[in-house]
């Protein structure tokens, strides 16, 4: 009897022990597909949030422009030639939802506007509106692209172009941005104060031939890298100010052309320019026949080798002071002060003219009562 009770006993145990081990493998098993659910869910959770960031980030990294065509005209709004590029451009014509495939405006396509979007692919805006003539007006509605760095001749040869809406441009890693505005001949106004510029080395050619602009606000413009400004300005004949006092140009070694035909600009303070390693000045002033006033005292021309042509046909200037000038390097001093019909006082008394330097017509068409010092 004893023996029999031992055995229930232990065959309790046994139960007990069983069930609880079956228990344990149940709970074991449990917690793994629990744990097993939970990682998949993890990775199904990945994928969604991967998806939205993806998502995010190709919608935030994204250009959006409107554009306002010209009446009765027809042609390419925009250049692009490369099929890669082009895939991650989209446009639409007026309010459609229907995305257009074409870079071009039809006779018969009766468009009011152009709505264009890119996306983060896009790395550089080179030539991006070049020549494109049938353009009235630009407006970049987002601009949440950060690494663009080539911005030269964006809106080259835009001569239709009469307003464009910057505020919302990102030009911080833009390194070059020569001839960006170059031969837009309609533009009035230009407002670039939220330019970022601290990386740009070549502003060259940037305001060519806006002979139109009559306002330009470059007040925050950074120009510590600007290595390259020749022909910045050259003909913005209806500009009459310009207020370069935040220009910092201690690296800049190209002023060529600089001012060149700025012909309704009557004065011109750059007592800020650090010229020390600037190589050419030619022409620099050249045509500017309204310019009654300058202020160069601080000009330093120790490296300066080009100096042709720089004042020619200034005939509004009745007084130049270049005490400060050192022309000990100059090889070419050819028609520097020619037409400078109303000059009467010319202060060069540093200058230092050696025989092998071309100073042809140097004062040619100046006035005979022009005193030299």
């Amino acid at each position: 009897m004893s023996k029999i009770s031992n055995n229930l006993k232990s065959n309790k145990v046994l139960n007990k022990i069983t069930s609880k081990y079956i228990i344990k493998r149940i709970f074991d098993n449990l917690n793994q597909i629990k744990l097993l659910e939970l990682i998949r869910y993890n990775k199904q959770y990945q994928k969604l949030m991967n998806k939205k960031f993806k998502d995010y980030k190709m919608e935030f990294s994204k250009i959006e422009i409107e554009i306002i065509p010209k009446e009765n005209t027809y042609g390419s709004f925009i250049n692009i030639s490369n099929e890669k590029i082009r895939k991650n451009i989209h446009i639409y014509f007026n309010d459609n939802k229907e995305e257009i495939k074409k870079e071009k405006i039809a006779e018969n396509d009766n468009v009011t506007k152009i709505k264009i979007i890119i996306n983060n692919k896009i790395k550089s805006l080179y030539k991006f509106f070049d020549s494109r003539r049938c353009i009235k007006e630009i407006n970049f509605i987002k601009f949440n692209k950060y690494d663009i760095k080539n911005m030269s001749y964006m809106f080259f040869d835009c001569s239709s172009l009469e307003k464009i809406n910057l505020s919302n441009f990102n030009t911080n890693k833009v390194t070059t941005m020569r001839g960006m505005f170059q031969y837009c001949s309609s533009l009035k106004e230009l407002n670039l104060s939220n330019f970022k510029t601290n990386n740009v080395t070549d502003m060259s050619f940037m305001f060519f031939d806006c002979s139109s602009l009559e306002k330009i606000n470059i007040s925050n413009f950074n120009t510590n890298n600007v290595t390259d400004m020749s022909y910045m300005f050259y003909k913005c004949s209806l500009l009459k100010e310009l207020n370069l006092s935040n220009f910092e140009t201690n690296k800049v070694k190209d002023m060529s052309y600089m001012f060149s035909s700025c012909s309704s600009l009557k004065e011109l303070n750059l007592s800020n320019f650090k010229t020390k390693k600037v190589k050419d000045m030619s022409c620099m002033f050249s045509s500017c026949s309204s310019l009654e006033r300058i202020n160069l005292s601080n000009f330093n021309t120790n490296k300066v080798k080009n100096m042709a042509c720089m004042f020619s046909w200034c005939s509004s200037l009745k007084e130049l002071n270049l005490s400060n000038f050192e022309t000990h390097k100059v090889k070419n001093m050819l028609s520097m002060f020619r037409c400078c019909s109303s000059l009467t006082e010319l202060n060069i008394s540093n200058f230092t003219c050696n025989k092998s330097i071309s100073h042809n017509e140097m004062f040619e068409g100046c006035s005979p009562f022009l005193s030299v010092v």
